[in-house]
């Protein structure tokens, strides 16, 4: 048996038409509609069966009263067309009904100190659905959930730094994406999913939250560390690392956090064996701004430690020297938390020239290039690209055709050098003040004896300790993530 719901509905003036015709459209008799009105033309379809019409002025107490006593209504809605007949009106169904929920169309901004009404005010309903028709504007829905404008659909523009992005690898704290449309066809959510230009995402989170998203996926440069998360994170391990190691990556990371939009850099130190150590670098720390600073005394290990600290501390790029990255046993998950990782070089960091993409593999070097333009638009250093094919089996003409459009977006001219006959890793061993990005992969934090045989030039290329590098994660089995 259905249970239905009475609703009182009161309508008069301009909207009551095109509000009743939509009442029509989505009727699924779930309702039982008591309709007062006083126009006959606002009827022009034939009306289902479970609507029943009251014609009379609803402003009458005594005419309203003899419906309001006919049932128990659960809803109301009033859409009439003069500011005093709506205040009348109020106060009739508040004389029945003191604490009933109803709906008000509001077109005079009226306050009744009723916290059981809610408004529906004309002025902002209409100039919200204008705007949002405006190019480079978030789309609300505006009458969901909350009605507070938790739910948004979002556009990803050509050279967004969250174009080419897997969902799995961006920071969610306080939002969420929950679908994703591409050519028209709503796509399976799923952490490995890559988001393309032109895609639409639907988000939900708080209103506040949703508004910093949409600014940061709006946005076509100097977002990094975003969409990973906001903050430069450095970790220490003083067993392992030796005091010039540490206080070196601290002068380091004080130039990164100075150009990057990063919100704060956290010091993160582990097994502090030494005291004096752990005092300079309290000292080296005191005149940073936005820093936070804690220690473990637990020996939780790396990999812990970073699980909890991606989330507690919102980590949008992971800092690690030399020493860390050669142990490896210790340091082997640390791929599985998907950040961005700055491997600490021998070359300066205050003395970089160009950020450099060695290219390889298509489908890795897609993802990771809007990297290449934002960070280097934020630390004021100029793009460069090294094709280097010895075998020449090698047809990147679609990557760089990418990459050239990628330069217009970001403004930015690319050094493009192309080479037919040379070793790429002897090629890139003749550059200097170099910040080369590479993709973030597995095998880099596992043991390989022999190097020789190796052809990989994103593995020989980690191995070389001489430039600082960004290990950016990607997704490497694109078919299954479409």
């Amino acid at each position: 048996m259905i249970f239905m719901k009475n609703v009182l509905v009161i309508l008069d003036g301009k909207i009551a038409k095109y509000l009743v015709k939509r009442m029509i459209a989505l009727n699924n008799n779930s309702n039982q509609y008591d309709i007062v009105y006083n126009d006959d033309s606002i009827f022009s379809d034939q009306l289902p069966s479970n609507f029943t019409l009251y014609k009379f002025d609803p402003t009458s107490h005594s005419k309203l009263k003899f419906v309001l006593d006919k049932a128990l209504y659960q809803d109301a809605l009033v859409a009439l067309d003069t500011k005093e007949d709506t205040i009348a009106v109020i106060a009739n169904i508040r004389m029945k009904y003191r604490d009933l929920n109803f709906a008000v169309f509001d077109q005079w901004d009226l306050d009744l100190n009723d916290k059981n009404i809610k408004y529906y005010r004309s002025n902002d309903i209409l100039s919200n659905g204008l705007v949002e028709q405006l190019p480079n504007i978030p789309v609300f829905a505006q009458n969901i959930g909350l009605r507070q404008g938790e739910i948004m659909e979002i556009k990803i523009p050509f050279g967004s730094t969250y174009a080419y992005r897997y969902i799995g690898s961006i920071g969610q704290k306080n939002w969420k994406i929950v679908a994703l449309y591409r050519n028209e066809k709503l796509i399976n959510i799923k952490p490995s999913l890559i988001i393309k230009p032109s895609d639409i995402i639907i988000v939900i989170g708080k209103p506040d939250v949703l508004i910093q998203v949409y600014n940061a996926i709006s946005k076509s440069s100097t977002q990094f560390p975003m969409p990973f998360g906001k903050n430069i994170y450095l970790y220490i391990d003083m067993f392992i690392q030796s005091e010039k190691e540490i206080l070196d990556a601290i002068e380091d990371c004080k130039i990164l956090h100075q150009r990057l939009k990063n919100a704060e850099f956290v010091v993160k130190i582990t097994r502090p064996n030494n005291v004096e150590c752990l005092n300079k670098v309290k000292y080296h720390l005191f005149s940073i701004k936005n820093i936070k600073l804690e220690v473990d005394y637990y020996n939780l290990g790396i990999h812990k430690i970073m699980k909890i600290d991606k989330i507690k501390y919102d980590i949008g790029l992971v800092v690690l020297t030399q020493s860390l990255l050669q142990y490896k046993e210790a340091i082997k998950d640390i791929i599985h938390l998907k950040l961005p990782i700055f491997k600490i070089g021998n070359e300066n960091i205050s003395s970089l020239k160009h950020s450099l993409l060695l290219l390889g593999e298509e489908r890795l070097y897609e993802q990771i290039s809007p990297m290449l333009f934002d960070i280097s638009t934020q630390l004021k250093i100029s793009p460069k690209v090294l094709d280097i094919d010895p075998i020449g089996d090698k047809n990147r003409e679609n990557l760089i055709g990418h990459l050239q459009n990628l330069s217009k977006i970001f403004n930015q001219n690319i050094n493009l050098v192309q080479e037919k006959d040379s070793n790429p890793i002897e090629r890139l061993k003749k550059e200097h003040n170099i910040l080369q990005i590479l993709p973030l992969k597995e095998e880099m934090f596992q043991k390989r004896r022999i190097r020789f045989f190796f052809t990989d030039s994103d593995l020989l290329s980690f191995d070389n300790y001489k430039f600082n590098q960004i290990l950016m994660p990607v997704v490497e089995d694109i078919e299954n993530s479409k």
